[in-house]
């Protein structure tokens, strides 16, 4: 039987987000690089940004990825807040190690390369968002546990 484990999700800050990556707030046009931009890592390949379409689903995880390779920039595209399962670089996560985030329409998040993550999820019924990978980072750097599978456990994100 399948456990299901419900999670509320907190709202992103720089600091809750510093162990899986970087939230990228605005900032003023000719802000110098500093500590509240992404280090982005695109060295292992072909730099790729798109707009990905994403259609509404359950708010479930079912399944955990990573990109070793790879920063992975997120960003909603038309000011859409979303939901995020995070979990730090390593090994895979067991279920209760994973963190559910709101992230605001006005802010984009770079992941720190290898970390777990589950997401985009949201509640509209389709949102595009700006993804910055590889060009091949879903055919040679793509990583899942299953969770449903591996450890008979689902999480609900309670929106």
């Amino acid at each position: 039987m399948t456990r299901i484990l419900r999670a509320m999700p907190r709202m992103a800050t720089p600091e809750s987000i510093a162990p899986f990556g970087t939230l990228i707030e605005p900032t003023e046009d000719g802000h110098p690089f500093g500590a509240e931009d992404a280090e982005l890592d695109l060295t292992q390949g072909t730099p790729r940004l798109y707009i990905m379409r994403l259609r509404q689903r359950p708010l479930l995880i079912r399944g955990i990825t990573r990109h070793a390779r790879v920063t992975q920039c997120l960003a909603s595209m038309k000011g859409e807040e979303w939901f995020i399962g995070l979990a730090e670089p390593g090994d895979a996560p067991m279920p209760e190690e994973i963190r559910v985030f709101r992230i605001g329409g006005d802010v984009a998040l770079a992941l720190h390369a290898g970390t777990w993550h589950a997401g985009p999820f949201f509640t509209a019924p389709s949102v595009d968002f700006l993804n910055l990978e590889l060009t091949d980072t879903n055919e040679t750097d793509h990583e899942t546990t299953r969770l449903d599978q591996l450890h008979e456990t689902v999480i609900e994100i309670l929106a």
